[in-house]
């Protein structure tokens, strides 16, 4: 079984949809609800904060959910 690590650190827009394995287009609108609590991004990077937001909200890249 591999083991995938995503370390906490400030993320771009573009690495984000890699992690998650989606395009930037479909990125922005899973973040699109949550862009209160994320906040605004500075400069090119979203801070390790708002990633720790971002990861909450839409669970961790590659994580299965399983009822």
């Amino acid at each position: 079984m591999k083991v995938n690590t995503v370390y906490l650190k400030p993320y771009s827009l573009s690495e984000l949809s890699r992690l998650y394995d989606v395009c930037v287009r479909t990125m922005r609108k899973w973040m699109e609800p949550f862009e209160k609590e994320i906040g605004v991004k500075r400069g090119r990077y979203y801070t390790i904060s708002q990633v720790k937001i971002i990861f909450e909200k839409l669970g961790l890249p590659g994580e299965i959910e399983v009822e």
